[in-house]
């Protein structure tokens, strides 16, 4: 198997398809949830919405890189997201991470690679595949939190409603 087919896959497993490793992904923990929920902060922790966007942030600018594009991102404002003040707001971005999601995957699932030993942009960034590597191990971190946090509101929404 090529290196670029298994990132791709791993990719696939944490984004949009996988069960095996955390029994679910970011797409089925986004897709079907309530925008009331997505937005809910819980105690000083990041709502739902601003980690799905955080995410997206991401993947859309290395998307962009893939392409040809110059690296338009920064750390700075990846948390930036627009209000959702609605659930058409919260559907438009959850769709808008799923589809950029497999237009991403399918991008490298067609690198060669030596693409993927080349230097991200600049050689301070390392190669394309630790980039992607840290893009993996990134979205699981995020997609750990989502689940705590979807566990505390539901612990929140049940001790609200036996009393």
């Amino acid at each position: 198997m090529k290196v670029s087919e298994s990132l791709a896959n791993r990719l696939r497993e944490v984004l949009t398809e996988g069960k095996w490793v955390t029994g679910t992904n970011f797409k089925d923990q986004i897709i079907n949830i309530d925008w009331k929920d997505a937005v809910e902060s819980v105690d000083d922790l990041n709502s739902i919405a601003k980690l799905t966007f955080h995410i997206h942030y991401y993947i859309d600018g290395v998307t962009k890189v893939l392409k040809g594009g110059p690296l338009e991102i920064s750390d700075n404002y990846s948390f930036d997201s627009p209000p959702i003040k609605s659930e058409e707001d919260w559907n438009d971005l959850a769709n808008r991470f799923c589809n950029d999601s497999e237009k991403f995957i399918t991008l490298v699932e067609e690198m060669t690679d030596d693409r993927l030993l080349e230097s991200f942009v600049d050689e301070k960034y390392g190669t394309y595949q630790r980039n992607i590597d840290v893009m993996i191990e990134h979205t699981y971190y995020h997609l750990g939190q989502i689940l705590i946090i979807k566990k505390l509101i539901n612990k929140k929404e049940t001790t609200t409603n036996t009393m």
